[in-house]
């Protein structure tokens, strides 16, 4: 009884030095049973960040585009951003390698406002010569010079397909999946609506840990 007694006591502290880390989704309708969630940890030097999957040509990425870029704003938090490439999107690799290739060779700054400007014009570009044009002109406004070839080596479509391959290694089912991440913990936001909710509950764990660590 005495050695019952002292392991409960041993798991119980255990409990309150490193809490277990779970799936959580806000709201709690329509959460993903994941296959591999090793990746969702925020990048180096941030304790909270956005990972997000997200097809250019996807209308409801579209929905959530500013949603998501207004929560980095007034959070002051990285969004990690992945590609994802619907089957049947006419358009949509064209332009992630388009994305990609202005993240490479002038700044993820740039990307990120193609991204949210194609997001933003996605009504009027029916097809891929329509992406074309919306290009040139993107680039022109910019003065970004835009090569005849742009990406000729292929290393930007690689890194596209890379991202696919990361999106199926976890069992992504569909565009957008967001998720709010911290190193113990991860939320899928499966609303973007509720993208400030899960914010603010991963603050409140990390708020938690701090303090813990200090009673500790």
């Amino acid at each position: 009884m005495a050695r019952m007694k002292t392991l409960l006591l041993t798991v119980a502290a255990l409990l309150c030095v490193s809490p277990l880390t779970a799936q959580i989704a806000v709201p709690p309708s329509g959460a993903t049973a994941y296959k591999d969630t090793s990746m969702l940890k925020p990048p180096p030097g941030a304790n909270l960040a956005i990972i997000e999957w997200e097809d250019l040509e996807c209308y409801a990425c579209a929905q959530a585009s500013p949603i998501v870029r207004a929560a980095m704003e007034q959070y002051k938090i990285p969004r990690v951003h992945h590609d994802y490439l619907i089957q049947g999107h006419a358009w949509s690799r064209m332009a992630a390698i388009e994305a990609r290739y202005l993240e490479d060779r002038v700044s993820p700054k740039s990307a990120e406002d193609f991204r949210r400007d194609v997001f933003a014009n996605q009504s009027g570009i029916a097809g891929p010569d329509d992406l074309v044009r919306f290009t040139a002109l993107w680039f022109k406004s910019h003065n970004i010079a835009m090569p005849f070839v742009l990406d000729a080596s292929g290393r930007c479509a690689n890194e596209v397909q890379a991202d696919c391959m990361l999106g199926l290694r976890l069992g992504l089912r569909r565009t957008p999946t967001i998720f709010v991440v911290t190193p113990k913990q991860w939320i899928e936001v499966t609303d973007p609506r509720q993208l400030y909710a899960a914010i603010d509950r991963a603050k409140s764990s990390l708020g938690a840990s701090v303090s813990r660590s200090k009673r500790d």
